[in-house]
């Protein structure tokens, strides 16, 4: 199914009862506070499942940035699709564990991690594909510069890494004069140094 960008597709607080698989495109997932702004949990990429872990409702909202092509599951038919390809239990297991790393990490993101480190980290996880998913908790790196077409706003990342906009912009910028990242365009971001990045995020530079 295709989704437009700009475009909601799950309501946080309504009945579960699809999952989807995000096969093209980015999504972000955020919950919205009593006072009516929103709080980006995250953003999820092509291959990623969502609303999976769902019990009885949702837990968040999902947006499409960009056009997006999605897979729509019942849950109620997750036993018939196991059974027909047996290897999709095993990644329904990979993908709540995954889930529950990304929940861990998430909370020393905000709890414990500089403005540095925080952007460090997240233009990391951009870049790389999370071992976590073969079941190992660490980061991956590209040898050598690597591209990242970031489709979500800067706005949307400062929420995203519990900062301002202000210190976002000006984090880019000293990485940018240490020769760690150039930025091309809105959405272009090169990593010249992508192991000194995974330093930083990890507290180390």
């Amino acid at each position: 199914m295709h989704i437009p960008s700009g475009r909601a597709f799950i309501e946080e607080g309504t009945p579960a009862h699809d999952f989807y698989v995000l096969t093209d495109g980015r999504v972000k997932l955020f919950n919205l506070l009593p006072d009516g702004r929103r709080q980006i949990a995250g953003f999820a990429r092509r291959g990623d499942f969502l609303g999976l872990a769902a019990a009885k409702n949702y837990a968040f909202s999902a947006e499409a940035l960009g056009d997006v092509m999605l897979c729509r599951f019942s849950h109620s038919s997750i036993e018939r699709l196991t059974e027909r390809f047996p290897r999709l239990q095993q990644r329904l297991r990979d993908e709540a564990s995954r889930e529950l790393i990304q929940m861990q990490r998430r909370l020393v993101l905000l709890g414990r991690k500089t403005a540095r480190e925080r952007l460090a980290t997240f233009l990391v996880e951009q870049s790389c594909s999370m071992l976590c998913r073969k079941g190992r908790d660490q980061l991956t790196v590209p040898d050598g510069p690597v591209l990242v077409n970031l489709a979500m706003p800067r706005t949307d990342i400062a929420d995203y890494l519990g900062l301002t906009i202000e210190t976002v912009s000006r984090t880019f910028g000293l990485f940018k004069k240490e020769r760690l990242i150039t930025v091309r365009g809105i959405t272009g971001i090169t990593l010249l140094e992508p192991y000194r990045l995974v330093d930083i995020a990890e507290g180390l530079g």
